[in-house]
């Protein structure tokens, strides 16, 4: 049975996305060139209270990418899968595929 991991609070669970190490030619690619700095939301906490008992939704939602800090984050492993649990205002941004 596997097993789901909900956050707490404002927290969200983040599966790092992993660059290629090389080419579709076979080309290796320099390590700096496969740093590990986006992910993709698996779950989000429903929140923080404010001062006045308002609920803040998290920011983002389950399935957007998003830009992760260099550094930070808790590593989480369920099963054989390693993911990373930041909380809400540690996420830089979230990505998109539109152009500029």
């Amino acid at each position: 049975m596997a097993k789901r991991l909900i956050p707490c609070l404002n927290r969200i669970l983040v599966e790092k996305i992993i660059p290629p190490s090389k080419t579709n030619a076979g080309i290796l690619l320099p390590q700096k060139t496969t740093k590990l700095n986006s992910g993709k939301v698996v779950a989000v906490g429903p929140g923080i209270h404010d001062r006045n008992g308002n609920l803040i939704p998290v920011s983002v939602k389950e399935g957007d990418n998003v830009l992760l800090p260099e550094y930070g984050g808790t590593e989480v492993k369920l099963g054989d899968k390693e993911y990373h649990l930041y909380q809400d205002d540690d996420i830089l941004g979230t990505l998109h595929d539109d152009a500029f």
